[in-house]
């Protein structure tokens, strides 16, 4: 159960990572580029804790794919970013994809 946790803070560090940036303006701005270095560092850092118990293969997968949704959502909300119905189908298949893991793979850690 701890890697689980460990997953949801990496994926979490990450969204905050590339949030910011995004509002870092290419490094100009001093505070999102610290938040960049620091999530980024604090992301990969849990995802190595996660490794431990987690096959590489399904904890990148969810790692790589709930931040894909994460971003996109954050992106339209904060930065006025259009989401299509493509994208919004895209998404809804990375869910699935995530759920269907978690649910069937016999290789997945539960």
């Amino acid at each position: 159960m701890k890697s689980w946790l460990f997953l949801g803070v990496a994926i979490v560090s990450e969204v905050i990572a590339t949030s910011s940036l995004k509002a870092s303006s290419g490094f100009t701005k001093f505070w999102p580029s610290m938040l960049v270095i620091l999530g980024y560092a604090l992301s990969l850092y849990f995802l190595s804790l996660t490794l431990k118990a987690i096959p590489v293969g399904i904890a990148y997968a969810i790692w790589a794919g709930l931040g894909i949704v994460l971003i996109s959502i954050l992106g339209w909300l904060i930065f006025g970013q259009k989401l299509d119905v493509a994208s919004v189908i895209g998404m809804a298949l990375i869910i699935s994809g995530v759920a269907v893991i978690n649910l069937f793979s016999k290789v997945s850690a539960h």
